[in-house]
């Protein structure tokens, strides 16, 4: 089982911390007619936004963040960190692609955003792997399971879109936020898999050496002078 590169520890947190970190300093910008409940997170970076820079710059670093993931995550099967890295490559583009507040949405920002949420729900199922020492968060059951959650938030957050409901923000904040914290579930997961693999390759290495031992000392090379 290969590793996890160092840098994807530090990419797999940044993405759920650039996300709740951004949209709640760019909710407490926007007058208090934004209801966080009722309202999107695209709507922080829509155009005509109050400092709309912020909430694209973070889209832009949850991207980023996606796909260095993707690259560092060695231990997970590659359709799964290939769908991972074109999510990265989807919220980059949603970050050039704002809606225009008061003025309606944008095709592109939604179709991007909407592919987004729907394939980045596929990557856990994905991204799984068979085996006897396979981390937590890529056996099959967890990573089905995860994706079915995923795909449960994605329904729910359709369903308030097209009703016009009142939760259309909680909603997506629930689907972002399982999807940007699933992957650094699973890289932990990965490190403590390998510390535990590590650990048990040197048990069986001092086990070994101790039975190597315990069989006796090596006999001469040959008689002395005397003998």
């Amino acid at each position: 089982m290969q590793r996890v590169a160092w840098w994807g520890v530090i990419s797999s947190a940044g993405s759920p911390a650039l996300l709740v970190a951004g949209s709640t300093a760019a909710a407490a910008l926007q007058p208090r007619s934004y209801n966080p409940v009722a309202d999107t997170i695209s709507s922080l970076a829509a155009v005509g936004a109050v400092d709309r820079s912020l909430m694209t710059w973070a889209l832009a670093g949850i991207g980023a963040c996606y796909v260095m993931t993707g690259l560092a995550l060695r231990p997970a099967a590659l359709a799964g960190r290939l769908i991972l890295m074109a999510v990265g490559v989807a919220t980059i583009a949603v970050a050039a692609s704002p809606e225009h507040a008061g003025h309606g949405g944008s095709l592109p920002h939604t179709l991007l955003a909407a592919i987004g949420f729907i394939v980045m729900a596929a990557w856990p199922a994905a991204g799984r792997v068979r085996g006897s020492q396979v981390p937590y968060g890529l056996r099959a059951p967890v990573a089905v399971s995860a994706t079915a959650v995923m795909l449960g938030l994605l329904l729910w957050f359709g369903a308030e879109l097209i009703l016009a409901g009142h939760q259309v923000g909680l909603a997506e904040r629930a689907l972002a936020g399982t999807q940007a914290l699933w992957p650094l579930v699973v890289v932990l997961t990965c490190l403590r898999s390998g510390r535990a693999v590590t650990i048990a390759s040197c048990g069986t290495s001092l086990r070994a050496a101790e039975a190597r031992h315990a069989s006796g000392p090596l006999p001469g090379r040959g008689r002395g002078r005397d003998g």
